[in-house]
């Protein structure tokens, strides 16, 4: 995992509910001018315009436009739930309904703005609040993932930890991929063959 760099530190944590919207307002700001005009092209003072405040306004809250696009990816990974395991209980079903609703979960989670997430791939710098939310949200799914792995009777594989690590770390990283760059593989063919995947892996090869 990258160090967290101290440039990224938002100055000002908001404490009232007024602040909190001026702060929502820069952030939904910067992710519509980021995914209009580009990462270079999308200056602070084009945030701050967009936003309808004062440039003065915007660096209460954040330095730079790094620390804003590292706030924005600390909320897409917020939103990165797995909520078909909170609905059913997967382990009931068959091994590859419970992969491929783990798939079209990481599909969904992605689908909102290929151009702003290609961004985020690429541009964004790692704040410590980045660094923690990632590690956490790692902890989380992987630790969910291998508790419904350790209850279906289908899995073959021999430590259900590493397992888990693996196959999110292949789901994610695949889909954001993808996601990207939506044009580069029909969608419902990167479902299938990703699914086909991990289910023959968890499957022993079989």
């Amino acid at each position: 995992m990258p160090s967290a760099d101290r440039r990224l530190q938002p100055r000002r944590k908001p404490r009232q509910v007024r602040a909190e919207l001026t702060r929502e307002r820069i952030l939904v700001a910067a992710a519509h001018v980021f995914a209009e005009h580009g990462y270079a092209a999308g200056t602070t003072n084009r945030i701050a315009e967009h936003a309808r405040i004062s440039i003065g306004s915007l660096y209460q809250y954040f330095p730079n436009k790094d620390a804003i696009l590292a706030e924005l990816m600390v909320r897409h990974i917020d939103r990165g739930t797995w909520t078909q395991a909170d609905r059913t209980d997967l382990s009931a079903g068959t091994l590859e309904a419970m992969v491929r609703s783990l798939v079209r979960d990481a599909i969904d989670n992605h689908r909102d703005d290929p151009q702003l997430l290609r961004i985020m791939i690429e541009e964004a710098s790692f704040s410590q609040d980045l660094i923690d939310t990632i590690d956490r949200h790692g902890r989380d799914r992987v630790g969910q993932l291998r508790d419904l792995l350790a209850r279906h009777p289908d899995v073959r594989v021999g430590d259900l930890s590493t397992a888990a690590e693996l196959i999110v770390f292949t789901v994610e990283a695949n889909t954001h991929k993808l996601m990207a760059d939506p044009r580069t593989v029909p969608l419902d063919s990167f479902e299938n063959e990703l699914v086909d995947m991990v289910t023959r892996y968890l499957r022993g090869g079989r």
